[in-house]
């Protein structure tokens, strides 16, 4: 893997490698000065990056073990962990749009999926395993890989359930804000695809033994055939729509993961603001829709609920995550973020495009992910320069 799928980033890795046994994974990292993991190469930012060895963990072999919690292999999909864990009858509570990421690289980063009652998927881990020993602090599952090698994790899961999805069009943009907590709590998960001045399209995932979501009352009708995220894309590669019942793995995603996911050629930013000043944060930045329209392929509204990891955009904090698809013009999104980083005053996504520099002020658990940063790694292996940028030494 030389670069991230977007093509984005170009790599600087020196070496490549991809053990297939703990021993030799134990033997890349001892042989290199510096080494940092991948995952499904789905990051934006150079978070993954390392100028020594770069590994994956794909050729790894597969642990999958139930009990009261469920152990799995770091680097196993998303996709591959939910088809295994709805045959045991379980799930996770939420899904990111993507089932193509892996595991690691999911709970590292914070990557979410969308509803009220929803953290990110780090929210579902109980333990982790570094190649150096096991960690249950719930502050340290999102590491951006910086505390070392994951193995494994442990997450907590619930009973399988089922799910229909209805996309709801044409929600004028004043009502998606003045309606905003009612709309994303009208059912499991909620998303919000939005432009300015033409409002917004809701994709509306209900679990099935939940009451039907109703909102015709905002002024929006259902689609009568399946529709893409992004405008003008064929929803072939998008979970079934139309209010088919089916499996939660597979309703839950935006994309099917027998799919290439999105639309490939393409940029990322997201960023977390609280919901109390929500309505306030959407309405400074759609004074910047003139600005962002011609670089936007598409932006998604979604609610996580707050969790414990240190580093999680969520942290404590009930969130509103504002995400865009841009077209994949670097120098033009770039001079455009610090505008939107203004205008919303957030906490990013970690493996997405942005340009804030003052985080450590937007966190109050950064001194004890430093502090543990230093405990776990003193001598720098699994750093980077997006590490030490965030993070000097």
């Amino acid at each position: 893997m030389k670069t991230n799928w977007a093509g984005n980033v170009a790599y600087s890795a020196t070496r490549f490698a991809s053990p297939t046994s703990l021993s030799e994974l134990h033997a890349v990292v001892n042989e290199s000065a510096q080494v940092h993991v991948v995952g499904a190469g789905h990051s934006f930012s150079r978070v993954a990056d390392t100028p020594g060895t770069l590994a994956s963990l794909e050729a790894m072999p597969r642990e999958f073990r139930v009990g009261d919690t469920v152990h799995v292999s770091a680097g196993m999909r998303l996709a591959e962990l939910a088809t295994r864990l709805h045959a045991a009858g379980l799930a996770l509570p939420t899904m990111p749009s993507l089932p193509h990421i892996t595991v690691a690289g999911a709970v590292a980063t914070a990557t979410h999926g969308s509803g009220d009652a929803h953290g990110s998927l780090a929210s579902s881990v109980r333990s982790f395993t570094l190649l150096s020993g096991r960690i249950a602090e719930p502050g340290a599952v999102v590491s951006l890989g910086a505390l070392g090698v994951v193995t494994s994790v442990e997450l907590e899961a619930v009973p399988a359930f089922e799910v229909e999805q209805h996309v709801w069009e044409t929600v004028p943009w004043e009502v998606l804000l003045g309606h905003l907590d009612e709309i994303f709590a009208s059912a499991y998960s909620v998303s919000a695809f939005v432009s300015w001045p033409a409002g917004a399209r809701l994709w509306v995932k209900r679990r099935v033994s939940d009451p039907p979501a109703e909102l015709g009352w905002t002024g929006a009708v259902r689609a009568t055939s399946p529709r893409h995220p992004v405008p003008g894309q064929p929803a072939d590669s998008c979970t079934q729509q139309l209010g088919v019942p089916g499996p939660w793995h597979e309703r839950l995603p935006h994309f099917r993961a027998d799919f290439t996911p999105s639309v490939g050629d393409e940029l990322q930013s997201e960023y977390f603001v609280p919901r109390t000043r929500a309505v306030a944060a959407l309405r400074a930045l759609s004074a910047l829709g003139e600005e962002i329209m011609p670089l936007l392929l598409a932006c998604e509204l979604r609610t996580v609920a707050a969790d414990e990891a240190w580093l999680s955009p969520a942290h404590a904090t009930p969130s509103l995550a504002v995400h865009f698809t841009w077209r994949p013009d670097e120098p033009a999104v770039r001079a455009l973020l610090p505008r939107v980083e203004e205008a919303l005053d957030p906490r990013p996504h970690w493996g997405k495009l942005f340009t804030l520099n003052d985080l450590a002020t937007r966190y109050d658990r950064w001194a004890d992910f430093t502090a543990l940063l230093r405990e776990h790694d003193p001598d720098g292996k699994f750093r980077n320069a997006f590490i030490d940028h965030h993070f000097p030494r």
